[in-house]
């Protein structure tokens, strides 16, 4: 396909809040910094500060472990200031009572989930009972809504967290979208792991992520060899590149490292396999793979800092959801704590 136009999305920085006695205050004063940064207007930033100090509250009274992440994402030139909160239980039977406006845990604003949603121009929540829920709010700059609603383009939406200790991750991810000339759109994702932590890791999924930024709009095999050519140098990476083409019902793949790749469909996901050896240092002979992909299923990579041994089948509904929403649930629940963590997340446009 000769790209005619799209999109691209990348790792944004992201401010992450753990669940302490202060993180509603942390919360309150990091979001009003952000909304700030993009240019907000007083009475918008307001609104977020209520509806991030209500959600770092509901955290504080009720989760018995559990994180905040803000971020600044920009889309189709518009920003938004993003709020993910993930946590360890015990999770909601019932997500549509807390969405009731003055529904609220004891203690909290009052104002519960409700008016979370009712602020944000993009909302969307999945909590397993028991186990841990994940809130997305996505607050734009001049209100409205999502820059994507009704355009056809898919979604992409991805996280990272750094090992514990460190202000930097090691683990990366972009993406962009292209349109053919017959209309068909496809979306070519990039997940990487530079090697190690700290510092040096970062610097690794940085040059690979601005090569990717750069690089050809080829196959998923010579992105990969691209980027091989761009760490030559540095710490190297584990890369794994997939393009899906949910009009054609594909995705092709190319992987060198230990990145975990799978279509989830349904009940069921497959694997996309990688190959042995170091992007940046040990390129094996690479090979592509092509894999099956409906337009209901959801492409989904993330970095060892995920354990690999999940399956849809724990996460009833999640599928479902938003990216943002699934890459969240899946750190929360799937994330190793002594390691950086990231995942990135692709589905087809919503009907």
């Amino acid at each position: 396909m000769n790209p005619v136009s799209g999109y691209e999305v990348e790792a944004e920085d992201v401010v992450w809040l753990r669940l302490d006695v202060a993180v509603a205050a942390a919360a309150r004063r990091e979001a009003a910094r952000l909304a700030r940064r993009v240019g907000m207007p007083p009475d918008r930033v307001a609104e977020i500060e209520l509806a991030v100090t209500e959600a770092a509250t509901n955290l504080e009274k009720h989760a018995r472990d559990g994180a905040l992440a803000l971020r600044v994402v920009t889309l189709r030139g518009r920003a938004a200031l993003e709020l993910l909160s993930v946590d360890s239980g015990p999770g909601m039977a019932d997500v549509g009572s807390a969405l009731t406006d003055g529904v609220s845990g004891s203690g909290t604003l009052g104002v519960g989930m409700g008016a979370i949603a009712r602020f944000a121009g993009v909302f969307d929540v999945h909590s397993l009972p028991g186990r841990g829920t994940a809130l997305l709010a996505r607050f734009w700059s001049g209100g409205g809504t999502d820059p994507f609603a009704g355009t056809g383009e898919p979604e992409v939406a991805g996280l990272t967290r750094p090992i514990s200790g460190e202000e930097v991750c090691g683990d990366t991810w972009a993406a962009r979208t292209e349109h053919g000339p017959d209309g068909a759109r496809a979306v070519t994702v990039m997940m990487c792991d530079g090697l190690g932590h700290g510092p040096l890791a970062a610097l690794a999924g940085e040059r690979a992520r601005a090569a990717f930024r750069a690089g050809p709009h080829g196959s998923p095999r010579d992105v990969v060899r691209a980027l091989h050519a761009e760490l030559r140098g540095s710490r190297g990476a584990a890369i794994t590149v997939a393009r899906a083409d949910f009009s054609r019902g594909t995705v092709e793949h190319c992987g060198v490292g230990n990145i975990s790749a799978f279509v989830v469909g349904g009940d069921r996901r497959s694997t996309l396999l990688s190959l042995p050896g170091i992007v940046g240092h040990q390129l094996p002979a690479l090979r592509p793979f092509r894999t099956p992909l409906d337009r209901d299923a959801v492409l989904v990579l993330h970095s060892d800092g995920l354990s690999d041994r999940w399956a849809p089948t724990d996460f009833p509904g999640l599928f479902a959801r938003r990216p943002a929403v699934v890459a969240a649930q899946l750190l929360g629940q799937a994330g190793v704590r002594r390691d950086d963590a990231g995942v990135v997340v692709v589905r087809a446009a919503r009907g």
